[in-house]
């Protein structure tokens, strides 16, 4: 395949595709793929079943691999022994949704004014798709490119069993080099390559001073407060005015951030004002554009997800409660290992607060990668050839375990190559995706390949 002709036919391959993409994007968001919850073990399942008939479908092999815990879709367009081996990673489950918050039912996909609306259409679902596609396109014109697929189903759970699956199907997965989708561009009109992940420790705290619940007035100001000692723990881990973490040592193993990263944050046009629309907040800890990409990209965190305990129903239950629980995560960057977060954590808890139970919920190690490698670059070739601008080479603030998994076991060359939006919603109610990204990632995929099998 020529590059002329990829890019002569490709927008007629896209146009004609597009209700199909919409009918097969609409079949996987139905799927309530929720991996966080047991009870939609079968949903988890039948999503992989979806997909793996999908990749059958579009003419190439497929099966499912089942771990310990939820399955991996496998597949693969096969073009020659010769031939470079590029793999696509992406993931099928979702995060949970509450139908009585979305304005669309979050598992039946909504399509008007080429948005698609519905849990997981932009994470990771409508990407996957996109890939697929031009995946799809790259056989048909014979590219001399072997396209290998990874779809997991834990990646909402930090990946638990995706590194004993790697491990158990190395030769298999073999591959000259991996693409990622599943990133977010900094803004519609900038798109963005990530070159960082940050990692992640997952920490519940529990603390049970009584065996049930009891009247406030005839025992309140003598019994403890579960809530209460919690609230005051969580305000001695850290100011929840600026998020500066007070644990001792907790920023002792941060990588200072390099100049060159300075450099890219300057240029990529990063507005406090977008950010602010664009996930809906009323306010934010800091003004300055650069400070806030640093703390997003570059900085640990320490953040507060829920505290549970005592009455929660309508109007007022004076009661005092017997337990409470807080879910508590900390973002960690290069340089910082999970389990010594989790220990300074814990033992700082210990310390304060000594009768709480402190229990390890998952973690994952940050992961920093070489954006001057011929893989990023070409990556970011194929930006410019097919949205005609720079792309900017960021961080990402979240986490991928797989990432970290795929580049200890496969160590292959790794390109970050997303097509989300900050306005589509990661992991928010009302989630979308639209078919601008989805048929402009077709088109960016599709040259991508073509010139890295030129490579």
């Amino acid at each position: 395949m020529q590059t002329q002709n990829t890019q002569t036919n490709i927008d007629q391959y896209i146009s004609s595709h597009k209700s199909n993409y919409e009918q097969n994007l609409k079949m996987l968001v139905d799927i309530p793929s929720v991996s966080a919850d047991p009870a939609h073990k079968k949903d988890v399942e039948r999503v992989a079943q979806a997909a793996s008939d999908l990749l059958k479908q579009f003419g190439a092999q497929s099966e499912i691999i089942k771990t310990e815990g939820n399955p991996v879709v496998y597949g693969c367009f096969s073009h020659s022994k010769d031939a470079p081996t590029l793999t696509i990673y992406n993931h099928l489950d979702v995060q949970p949704a509450d139908p009585n918050e979305w304005q669309n039912p979050p598992f039946s996909l909504t399509i008007k004014d080429d948005l698609y609306k519905g849990r997981g259409a932009t994470d990771d679902k409508g990407p996957a798709l996109a890939a697929l596609y031009a995946a799809k396109y790259a056989n048909e014109k014979s590219l001399p490119l072997n396209i290998k697929f990874i779809w997991e189903t834990e990646e909402e759970i930090g990946s638990p069993n995706f590194l004993s699956f790697l491990k158990a199907n190395k030769e298999k997965l073999q591959t000259d080099s991996i693409l990622v989708s599943d990133t977010i561009w900094l803004n519609k009109d900038t798109p963005s390559i990530s070159y960082g992940l940050r990692g992640m420790s997952c920490v519940l705290v529990k603390l049970r001073t009584g065996k049930k619940d009891v009247h406030s007035g005839t025992t309140g100001g003598v019994a403890r407060n579960p809530i209460g000692e919690l609230s005051q723990l969580i305000n001695e881990c850290y100011d929840a005015k600026t998020g500066e973490v007070k644990i001792p040592g907790f920023y002792d193993d941060v990588l200072p951030v390099a100049e060159h990263e300075v450099d890219n944050m300057k240029k990529s046009g990063f507005s406090i004002d977008h950010f602010k629309k664009a996930h809906e907040l009323m306010a934010v800890r800091v003004d300055d554009p650069i400070e806030a990409m640093k703390r997003i990209w570059v900085k640990p965190t320490l953040e507060i997800h829920g505290i549970v305990g005592g009455y929660t129903g309508p109007g007022v239950k004076t009661i005092v409660p017997h337990q409470a629980e807080a879910k508590i995560s900390m973002r960690l960057v290069p340089n910082q290992k999970p389990e010594n977060i989790f220990q300074l954590f814990k033992n700082f808890v210990k310390a304060k607060c000594p009768d709480a139970e402190v229990i390890e919920d998952g973690n994952l190690c940050p992961f920093l990668n070489n954006y001057t490698d011929k893989y990023n670059q070409t990556a970011a070739a194929a930006i410019k050839s097919t949205f005609n601008c720079e792309p900017v080479f960021t961080r990402e603030g979240g986490s991928i375990g797989a990432v970290v998994s795929m580049d200890e076991v496969l160590k292959a060359p790794i390109v970050f190559l997303g097509l989300s939006l900050p306005e589509h919603g990661y992991h928010a109610i009302n989630e979308h995706f639209d078919w601008q990204q989805a048929s402009g990632g077709i088109k960016l995929f599709a040259d991508y390949f073509n010139k890295i099998s030129l490579l």
